[in-house]
């Protein structure tokens, strides 16, 4: 299995754009093979970034998601999006994970967002 982590840093005064965003993304993903779940993290501290966090069975399963039509898709919103809304690049993390503790279970999108 591997976590793939996206920090985003995001304008402060397009937050609230930015959170709509998310949870109202186009969920293209979930049906993907091999997706496990994502979780969407907000910033504690004023200047940090965002965090989304994808589970995948393996990184094969999580490349064919960036090379599908579904990705282009689910992405084709952020050309909407205020130009001035990310300050800095954006910087994906890909991790193995090789040991974990816990009941097995990755918190959906509706779980994240129920938790609020």
């Amino acid at each position: 299995m591997i976590l793939v982590a996206n920090r985003i840093y995001v304008a402060e005064q397009h937050r609230d754009t930015f959170e709509r965003l998310l949870e109202t993304r186009a969920g293209l993903v979930d049906g993907m093979p091999g997706f496990l779940g994502i979780q969407l993290l907000r910033p504690t501290k004023a200047g940090e970034p965002y965090l989304t966090q994808t589970f995948w069975s393996s990184r094969d399963d999580f490349e064919s998601w960036l090379r599908s039509e579904a990705f282009v898709k689910g992405h084709a919103r952020m050309e909407d999006l205020p130009k001035d809304i990310f300050p800095r690049h954006s910087q994906v993390e890909v991790h193995e994970v090789f040991h974990r503790v816990g009941n097995g279970s990755t918190p959906t999108v509706d779980a994240v967002a129920n938790a609020r």
